[in-house]
């Protein structure tokens, strides 16, 4: 070992015992100089020894180049065979893939790979979780995030991998069983996925403290594919008088239930969350709860922005979101409108329409817009309602209003909020005769399924094609 050490400067620090040596080395050195001096300069042999000195030196020093050059050239040993990438690769990170065989050294390439979502539950012992990533490393799996669901017996850990693209995710599965995973559940993963859970969950927190409809789409994006409904406080009173309803009622803090998540409401509805393919974790339980809890906290809000529009005849009409408290505008609404028109949009009974504006314009169920004229008066109103796993769109325009594009102003802005909120498509559920909507529809620009059934119509449009723009083209189109 040296004894030269250096500071944190990098400066070297020379320890007394190197210049003991140094100063013993050089006085050996006088010593032996003074002892051949005396030798060739008064001895018989001096010129003989002088000459075999020099002969010596010379050799010495031809050894040593050629000992110099012959292990700079030389290959490396046999065990070190493995490319080594550049220095600035090294800092960079793992950006190839290098493979090996029977001593070969295959050039690096880089592979395709792909995204994995991946749940699987693990003994709560130690090396358990070790096990794992030994067996995900030995399928050249890379571990982007995990996480720890703990339970009462084992821990659920959720993984976001990235594995080589002809790695099918039946061989993960089942690479993790012989590992010691049980219940393990894959699906592919998007770019989405690769922000971390603290800063998701956040965002969603911030979309639904901004406007109330958010709340079932952040329970969804939260807790993956999963069904919500809302019922509400009456619709729950009345269904305790059937015998075969369960008569107990959702405690304050909710139920936790296998699949099944039962969270109160702020206005005492219970929001039933069901995913059935894979059991809800405490963890999870809790995030939700404390949405709900956010959202019960903060009250009705919706976005109060607007678009002020100036239709082809002159007329100015504003834009807006809707919510419980224009009830009385919407009945008024409905009473101006003919009993067709009503019919063409609720497919029932003309006097039962006021029953379902407290469904529609809830928060809970969807999102509302609303066009008014400028006076105040409501004339059109569209849905946006979250209908499980799918999404719906439904119009009505007052029967002046119509054939004036309001129609077409209305569903391009719901199919934009659609678009916004993730889902991957939209459903009109109208009359066969309801030209205005088939044309509407149409008018997206958007891929188009028709089923048709007894006179009912069902239009819908898949949004994975190109984003449907939320500014429509009118002139004098502006946002207060």
């Amino acid at each position: 070992m040296s004894d030269v050490t250096r500071t944190k400067h990098g400066r070297p620090v020379h320890h007394w015992r190197r210049d003991v040596v140094e100063l013993a080395a050089l006085f050996t050195a006088v010593a032996v100089a003074d002892a051949v001096a005396n030798m060739v300069g008064h001895g018989p042999d001096g010129p003989g020894l002088l000459v075999v000195s020099a002969v010596v030196l010379l050799a010495t020093a031809g050894f040593h180049i050629w000992w110099a050059r012959r292990h700079d050239h030389a290959p490396p040993p046999a065990h070190d065979t493995v490319a080594r990438p550049p220095a600035d690769a090294e800092q960079a990170g793992r950006t190839t893939t290098t493979t090996t065989t029977d001593n070969a050294v295959a050039p690096a390439t880089a592979t395709e790979t792909t995204l994995w979502r991946m749940r699987t539950t693990v003994r709560d012992e130690p090396g358990s979780l070790a096990a794992l990533c030994v067996t995900l490393a030995e399928r050249r799996v890379d571990i982007l995030s995990l996480q720890a669901h703990p339970l009462a017996e084992g821990t659920v850990d959720e993984f976001l991998l990235r594995a080589p693209a002809d790695l099918a995710g039946a061989e993960i599965t089942r690479s993790i069983a012989r590992a010691g995973g049980t219940g393990t559940w894959i699906e592919r993963a998007d770019a989405h996925d690769l922000v971390d859970a603290p800063t998701r969950i956040l965002g969603l927190a911030t979309r639904t403290a901004l406007d109330a409809a958010e709340l079932p789409l952040a329970l969804r994006h939260l807790l993956g594919r999963c069904t919500i409904q809302s019922l509400p406080a009456a619709a729950r009173t009345e269904s305790r008088r059937d015998e075969s309803a369960p008569s107990e009622p959702t405690p304050v803090d909710g139920v936790l239930d296998g699949t099944v998540l039962r969270l109160k409401g702020p206005d005492g509805e219970v929001i039933t969350v069901e995913r059935p393919y894979l059991p809800f974790t405490p963890t999870e339980f809790a995030r939700a709860r404390a949405l709900v809890e956010l959202d019960t906290r903060l009250g009705p809000r919706i976005p109060r922005s607007q678009d002020v529009l100036t239709l082809p005849e002159g007329n100015s009409i504003t834009v807006r979101r809707a919510d419980t408290a224009d009830i009385e505008a919407a009945k008024a609404m409905h009473e101006r409108c003919s009993p067709a028109t009503l019919d063409k949009r609720y497919h029932g009974p003309v006097h039962d329409a006021d029953r379902y504006l407290n469904h529609l314009l809830s928060p809970r169920f969807g999102r509302t817009l609303a066009v008014r004229t400028a006076s105040g008066r409501i004339v059109g109103i569209g849905h946006l309602l979250w209908d499980g796993d799918e999404t719906e769109v439904a119009l009505l325009v007052e029967d002046e209003w119509q054939r004036r594009g309001i129609g077409g102003q209305l569903l391009g802005r719901l199919v934009a909020m659609a678009v916004e909120a993730g889902c991957e498509s939209v459903y009109a559920v109208t009359r066969a005769s309801n030209t205005g909507m088939v044309a509407a529809m149409r008018g997206l620009g958007l891929p188009l399924d028709y089923q048709i059934e007894e006179g009912t119509l069902v239009i819908t449009a898949r949004l994975d094609a190109t984003p449907v723009s939320s500014r429509l083209p009118y002139d004098h189109a502006r946002r207060p």
